[in-house]
């Protein structure tokens, strides 16, 4: 079922009404003379339409089963990193990071990759340089949150804005408790989503595969 998440409400309508504005301009005023100009100003604003609502869409995506175990896809998109490194913000110890290139055509909603308590939750200011820049992590405009399993398992997932990205939306903050799966935010336009896991977990994914949320195994953990 195609559904279009809330956050694109005032876009799509903003667009819609523009698109239908070219289109009654088109045919109303201009002269038959022009019939070229009115036809490519009508696919135009189609295309302006179709380009809204394919960002906006938030499929139904649910996931096979609970297992917090199980480390699923919080985005859609691009696997563009995979390699050992140290978190400094939260876990402040070594970690997996996973790191998930979302293109502007890619589903944009974030989803819970696993279930648990929301231990930290922090917006921060920055720089909008490319989502693939290695800085991006620690410089661009970003949210962190921190998830703790019920076994006292921590990871942590960054929401990162992108050059063209200028808004992040999370949904969450310290005390939630959220189950895997459902939304937890959005990011707009292209934008990045990395994944902090901890040492010894078992990476299923490889660099440049697709992923996409909900549906794909990013890892399980030991």
């Amino acid at each position: 079922m195609l559904r279009f998440h809330k956050e694109g409400k005032a876009s799509i309508t903003l667009v819609g009404l523009v698109a239908i504005g070219i289109i009654a301009a088109s045919w109303l005023l201009l002269p038959s003379s022009l019939f070229w100009l009115q036809i490519v100003l009508t696919v135009v604003a189609i295309d302006l339409i179709i380009f809204i609502l394919q960002f906006f869409r938030n499929p139904v995506r649910k996931i096979a089963k609970l297992d917090n175990n199980v480390i699923y896809a919080p985005a859609d998109g691009k696997i563009v990193v995979i390699e050992e490194t140290t978190e400094d913000e939260f876990l402040h110890e070594k970690c997996i990071q996973v790191s998930i290139f979302m293109s502007p055509l890619n589903v944009h909603v974030n989803r819970n990759p696993i279930s648990g308590l929301i231990k930290y939750s922090k917006y921060h200011p920055g720089k909008f340089l490319m989502a693939w820049n290695p800085k991006a992590s620690t410089e661009n405009e970003r949210t962190t949150i921190a998830y703790e399993l019920p076994n006292g398992q921590r990871l942590v997932m960054r929401q990162i804005a992108g050059f063209l990205a200028r808004r992040i939306v999370n949904y969450l903050k310290a005390g939630d408790q959220v189950k895997q799966g459902e939304d937890m935010g959005f990011i707009k336009l292209g934008s990045r989503v990395d994944l902090f896991l901890p040492l010894g977990t078992e990476i299923n994914v490889n660099i440049d595969d697709m992923v996409e949320g909900n549906l794909s195994v990013i890892g399980h953990l030991k």
